[in-house]
């Protein structure tokens, strides 16, 4: 099914990608027809313009449509510019059409009307290209410098795409105006202006996408395409010009980027000391940080796209091309700065651990939308109320997840909301329709009673749902305590979602406030839980943060733990470094601080004469966050023969893949693997315990070709098991147990007799009780 399925996939893959080159060889080919139409204008004589719609009033009407083209209205505004005569009016038409505020998708719609305005009116094309090209040279004005420059750099943006098309299709012939347009874009006084820097970066990454056939780069490969740019005719001094100017602008970009990154780098290790010294930094400071930090990415994405539209490698940064930390810079005396860069630690011990910090399960997959505060249930007369509600889970995603609280009720309230629609129709009756209609009245008062009871019921039932809703919280929190494993704290997570509302989220956070002091195995679980639900309720992690800082500054009596470093503050301390120490000092955010934190605690254990209960404690914790220096371990390195043995039967081997893996076994030169391959299968202990039987299997399998190599198995388990019993040591238990079992799928795929099996077992009963009470009890 699953190789059907595949194929099936691959198929329509192929048949979208064969529709996609269908519909791209079309517009193509429709370019390369309007270039045609376009390079040899049939334009129409004077008597047939003056057949046309002159009327001031309707040209009128058709230039202010041109100030908005867009795609929709294409059609609809072609026909009307084929039916009025623009002769007279063909500067208003191009001021309009330059002052066009073009989106991406409407530039099409904008080269057709320009191609039939081209084709129509002789003077157009050349007012034309004069209008569009005063936006990039618009000249020295008071209006010009105040304008908004996020403004001006989206219409040169549209408007050089504009240019280009129109290149493309005809309508302008002259390549030289792109040669003075990227001049300018590319003058190295614009460097010194970051702004425009940043906006002239971004329209040469867009001219070089667009138009790579005036920079000599390949073309996508396509025959087509080819075959249309080779018909632009750009002669070779221009392609070398367009090179130049931008290769030369990419390098001074460049220079400049590494520049900045200096001056990064320099005021992260100004704030690294303040942040040692004080602990914190000035809004000043973090503000002006914020600022060049932001700068500095922005530089760098804008250069990297001009990199990759010029088929370039982006820029490479010493040491790290994307320094955004506060506290990375290293100050030379901190105890961190001799450890070498790149050996740095990982922030978990293992995948296990990063696994259950990091992974954490997606809620809105296992619970319906609705009861995250998501989003709101259909129903068929929405209110004022039920279109806003969407807004405000969208805005706060706090009080939203009501909704899941009060679902139990929402049949009465729908009863209750028709009730009213009927009594306000009823007060809006004149009064002689109600006097004619007195028996229809009366039935009204009949359904009103009705309904009355109906909400009676419902209320009643909305008691209910409530006394329910609780006793199911009282549950939960009951089983609370028990969650010590991540499925179980994971499933109740999702539990709680069901019986979500605003009131148990606070009895929620108040239950894991109050976890057993005595129980801090649960905190890891608690915290997972608290993190897993702040992806969708945001105030759960709020509201337990306020009260644990509220009571953590209730207990330290406003003094830190290192200030007053007696009694239970070294607890607190030691508590606090062993739960968070070990990653706050790996996080390149916190290694320096961390460090110094530690220091300091060092320095007060040997200062002060603590109890040795004490003086443990700190140094658990100490080594703990960072433990003592030693050599690298040295991996083995195993010939490639020996590492596909290892991966053959240590991570290949399963019930699916047992017969490859024999297969693969029998095809290696026995003579020189015969003894690694035994010692391998001897290690049955490192794998999974329910694989052992593959292994047996294995032995019987190839006991077909090379009987001695079963012989000798049979032999090494023994002797491991007889080693077991002299050695007796407890570490090798998993292993001593692992081998028993071994020799007993040994026996199941007939390789050893039951004589053996028993000889062995009855050397465990008496090996080490060689007494005459052994051999009497034996």
């Amino acid at each position: 099914m699953e190789h059907q399925d595949g194929e099936q996939h691959s198929k329509q893959d192929d048949e979208e990608a064969a529709a996609r080159l269908e519909e791209f060889k079309k517009s193509i080919e429709a370019k390369m027809a309007l270039r045609q139409s376009n390079l040899n204008p049939e334009r129409p004589d004077s008597g047939f313009l003056r057949s046309l719609d002159s009327s001031i009033k309707r040209n009128t009407a058709v230039i202010k449509k041109l100030k908005q083209i867009n795609e929709e209205q294409r059609e609809g505004l072609m026909d009307e510019l084929r039916s009025v005569n623009l002769s007279k009016f063909v500067s208003e038409a191009v001021t309009a059409i330059c002052d066009a505020k073009l989106r991406s998708s409407d530039i099409q719609a904008a080269v057709q009307i320009c191609s039939l305005l081209h084709r129509r009116y002789k003077d157009f094309s050349p007012s034309l290209v004069q209008g569009l090209l005063k936006i990039f040279f618009p000249g020295k004005s008071a209006d010009d410098a105040d304008a908004d420059r996020n403004l001006k750099a989206m219409k040169k943006r549209s408007t050089l795409k504009l240019l280009l098309e129109l290149y493309f299709v005809g309508v302008i012939e002259d390549s030289s105006i792109f040669v003075n347009i990227i001049k300018d874009l590319t003058s190295l006084e614009h460097l010194k202006d970051r702004d425009t820097t940043q906006s002239n970066l971004a329209l040469l990454a867009s001219f070089a996408r667009q138009g790579r056939v005036f920079l000599g780069l390949p073309l996508s490969g396509q025959e087509v395409y080819e075959e249309f740019f080779k018909g632009l005719n750009i002669t070779a001094e221009h392609k070398k010009i367009f090179r130049k100017a931008f290769h030369a602008y990419y390098e001074a970009a460049v220079e400049l980027l590494h520049s900045e990154h200096a001056s990064l780098r320099q005021m992260e290790h100004e704030n690294a000391k303040i942040l040692n010294a004080k602990g914190e930094l000035s809004d000043e400071n973090v503000t002006s940080y914020e600022r060049l930090r932001k700068s500095y990415d922005h530089l760098y994405r804008n250069i990297s796209s001009l990199a990759e539209a010029l088929d370039m490698q982006p820029p490479v940064m010493p040491e790290d091309g994307h320094t955004t930390r506060v506290s990375s810079g290293e100050d030379a005396s901190s105890p961190v700065a001799g450890k070498d860069s790149s050996a740095v630690e990982a922030l978990w011990d293992d995948e296990d651990t990063r696994a259950f910090y990091e992974n954490l399960p997606d809620l809105r997959a296992f619970v319906p939308a609705v009861l995250l505060g998501e989003a709101e249930p259909k129903v068929n007369e929405p209110s004022s109320k039920t279109q806003e509600q969407p807004n405000q889970g969208q805005t706060s995603g706090q009080d939203t997840s009501e909704v899941s609280g009060d679902v139990g009720a929402s049949h009465e309230s729908k009863s209750s909301e028709k009730g009213k629609d009927k009594e306000d129709k009823d007060k809006e009756k004149p009064k002689d329709k109600e006097e004619k209609d007195k028996e229809k009245t009366k039935d009204l008062d009949k359904e009103k009673g009705k309904e009355k009871d109906t909400e009676r019921k419902g209320e009643h039932e909305k008691e209910k749902v409530k006394g329910s809703e609780g006793t199911t919280l009282d549950a939960l929190l009951q089983r609370l305590p028990g969650c010590v494993s991540r499925d179980l704290i994971d499933q109740l997570t999702v539990d709680f979602c069901y019986i979500n509302s605003k009131s148990n989220r606070k009895r929620l956070v108040r239950a894991l406030f109050n976890v057993p002091r005595t129980s801090l195995e649960l905190l890891p679980y608690y915290s997972r839980m608290v993190a897993t639900l702040s992806t969708c309720m945001k105030d759960v992690s709020t509201m337990l943060l306020q009260m644990l800082e509220e009571e953590f500054n209730f207990l330290i009596n406003k003094k830190a733990c290192l200030d007053d470093f007696t009694h239970h503050n070294i607890d607190v301390a030691c508590n606090l470094l062993e739960t968070c120490g070990r990653f706050l000092y790996r996080s390149p955010e916190t290694t320096v601080r961390m460090a110094n934190m530690l220091e300091i605690l060092m320095r007060l254990k040997n200062v002060k004469n603590l109890d040795p209960r004490h003086s443990t404690l700190v140094e658990n914790a100490y080594y703990l966050c960072k433990p003592p220096e030693r050599p690298a371990r040295v991996s083995k390195v195993r010939p490639p023969l020996y590492q596909y043995i290892r991966k053959l039967l240590f991570s290949d081997l399963d019930k699916s893949t047992i017969e490859h893996v024999l297969r693969q076994l029998r095809k290696l030169p026995w003579r020189e693997c015969e003894a690694y391959l035994l010692k391998c299968f001897m290690k049955v202990h490192r794998g999974k315990y329910g694989q052992i039987h593959l292994i047996a299997s294995l032995t019987a399998g190839l006991s077909r070709y090379h009987d001695e190599f079963a012989v000798a198995v049979v032999d090494e388990v023994l002797e491991e098991i007889r080693l077991g019993l002299e050695v007796n040591d407890y570490g090798m238990q998993q292993k001593r147990v692992a081998h028993m079992r071994f020799l007993g799928e040994l026996y199941n795929y007939e390789h050893v007799d039951s004589s053996v099996i028993f000889d062995t077992l009855y050397l465990i009963l008496v090996f080490g009780h060689d007494t005459a009470e052994g051999h009497e009890s034996s």
